[in-house]
């Protein structure tokens, strides 16, 4: 059988994981003194726009590549959702316990409903399956409707203490600290790889160039020097990061040309021990998110910013490397069947 996979899509997908690996341990188990420096911003940005935005403008691409049936994208949106919400149990149970027992003090909901990413992919899918019918495969409307996400999302703002409409409202764009990855602006950037896969036959002829390509590179890389100071403060600032505007999905879109270009010319060497595994991982991204999160979220009630930069880097190997070998008892056991 003929491999149809896209080796560069699943290395960017591979490094998104890892990174988000890694702003997780910095989001929930650093001492506040290493989030709050500049090793501290730094990571935080490793785990920004090489992350989240890179996943969903890839899977954004392959949606448009597959062109699936609408109830099937819708399904599969409904799965994600569902799967989410489980995720969010499964990652917060030790914190339950805590509120079970009165050791810890809070509401149980915005851990219940906190909006992760798995959320806005299922949302995300069929959304998309939808514009499919309404706009087929022309590009304009998608360009329009990534400019009209940043729009909107000047008007639409709902206040954290809206009461139990906030919880909803958290998906879709608000100022409650659960509300990571909301529905806007967050969908610009899977439509932004569904707008890639619709241009692309139009731009062949500079894609498939290497001097075209060192070119662009070049000036990609450019921009993102005069800028990077700018994509490292607001990838810091982790609310106004989760709700960008319009400039800062242009730094992102920048650093994505750069980061996709990159990696390109990468996978054009022969494959290695790195490559190879990075690549694994991109192939089994979801389990492998998933199993990260269910282990540093559990451990995180306990360790909540208590550790030093030492601590982080064990925390990091012995997680990372307990999520890789969980990940691949889990596929082994799903390939089996």
């Amino acid at each position: 059988m003929k491999n149809t996979r896209n080796r560069t899509a699943d290395i960017l997908k591979g490094v998104a994981v890892l990174l988000m690996v890694q702003v997780h341990l910095i989001e929930l188990f650093a001492q506040q003194q290493i989030f709050d420096s500049n090793i501290g911003s730094v990571l935080l940005f490793l785990g920004g726009p090489p992350a989240a935005p890179i996943f969903m403008a890839v899977m954004g691409y392959f949606i448009a590549l597959g062109n699936s049936n609408i109830s099937i994208s819708i399904m599969r949106g409904i799965k994600l959702i569902v799967g989410g919400l489980i995720l969010n149990v499964g990652l917060n149970l030790h914190l339950y316990y805590k509120i079970y027992n009165n050791t810890i003090e809070t509401s149980p909901l915005p851990y219940l409903f906190g909006v992760d990413i798995l959320f806005l992919a299922g949302l995300s899918i069929i959304t998309l399956s939808l514009f499919n019918i309404l706009f087929k495969k022309r590009t304009i409307p998608y360009v329009l409707a990534i400019i009209f996400i940043f729009v909107i999302g000047k008007f639409v703002s709902f206040p954290e203490n809206s009461g139990a409409i906030s919880y909803f409202t958290a998906f879709i764009y608000s100022d409650s600290w659960w509300s990571y990855f909301p529905f806007l602006p967050w969908l610009a950037y899977p439509l932004t790889g569904y707008v890639f896969y619709l241009i692309l036959p139009s731009i062949s002829r500079i894609t498939e160039n290497q001097t075209y390509k060192i070119l662009i590179l070049i000036i990609s890389a450019i921009i993102l020097i005069g800028s990077i100071g700018y994509g490292i403060s607001i990838a810091a600032n982790l609310h106004v990061y989760y709700h960008h505007n319009f400039l800062y999905y242009l730094f992102t879109l920048n650093f994505m040309i750069f980061w996709t270009i990159l990696f390109n010319f990468i996978t054009s060497f022969p494959s290695n021990i790195i490559t190879n595994f990075l690549e694994w991982m991109g192939k089994n991204v979801t389990i492998f998110y998933v199993v990260q999160w269910l282990i540093i979220g559990n451990i995180a009630t306990a360790l909540y910013k208590t550790q030093n930069g030492i601590e982080l880097l064990l925390w990091f190997i012995g997680i990372f490397t307990l999520t890789s070998l969980l990940t691949f008892l889990l596929v082994k056991v799903k390939n089996a069947h």
